[in-house]
């Protein structure tokens, strides 16, 4: 399936929200800016680079501009749908197609194209990596079966993080340690704690 015909086809399927995309696509197509199809929904670019893109999802759908940070916002009707995680992207979120009011989505739209002409963009900053620190829980273990630590260290920070978070996370001593007993099979088998939720690679 060629790109056109999967921008057709994601904004043709029955969904609760296909009327209030279906307006977006129509308002977007009003500007310059060209139609591609990225990450599974359709992205709109300028020169080359990507300004925005419509999706839908179970309970809203919305417009998402990839240097909203910049757009002046005046009413206050940009989210920041991952706080602490995306620092530029923001998002006009829509839970009926009576809530867009096509003007007001047209503004935004024009203005992040002609950021994008300015090259406003938001400079990616390196955070510093905080040490992880080990539970006690996890500590004790590791002293009883060495090969477990020796395999928690093989895996990646990331996967670490998530096991050390689940433990401290659990309120009570009780949850914690069952808990402990879940991840340590897991650790062994060298298996991230989330790993089944993950996509496959292709």
């Amino acid at each position: 399936m060629n790109e056109a015909s999967k921008i057709e086809a994601y904004y043709e399927k029955e969904h609760l929200f296909k009327g209030g995309i279906l307006l977006l696509r129509d308002i977007a197509l009003k500007t310059k800016a060209k139609e591609t199809f990225k990450w599974q929904s359709p992205v709109y670019t300028l020169h080359g680079k990507n300004v925005f893109w419509i999706s839908r999802f179970k309970n809203h759908f919305s417009i998402g501009f990839f240097n909203g940070v910049f757009l002046k916002d005046p009413k206050g009707l940009l989210i920041n749908a991952q706080k602490g995680k995306t620092q530029a992207m923001r998002h006009l979120k829509f839970e009926a197609v009576e809530q867009i009011d096509s003007n007001i989505v047209l503004a935004y739209i024009e203005e992040a194209l002609y950021n994008q002409e300015k090259g406003l963009r938001l400079s990616a900053t390196k955070e510093k990596k905080q040490k992880l620190t080990i539970p006690d829980l996890l500590t004790q273990a590791f002293k009883k079966e060495p090969v477990t630590q020796k395999k928690f260290n093989n895996l990646t920070p990331y996967k670490q993080r998530e096991y050390v978070e689940y433990i401290v996370d659990a309120k009570q001593m009780k949850t914690k340690l069952t808990r402990l007993e879940k991840i340590l099979p897991m650790i062994n088998a060298e298996k991230g704690l989330n790993d089944l939720y993950r996509p496959k690679k292709q």
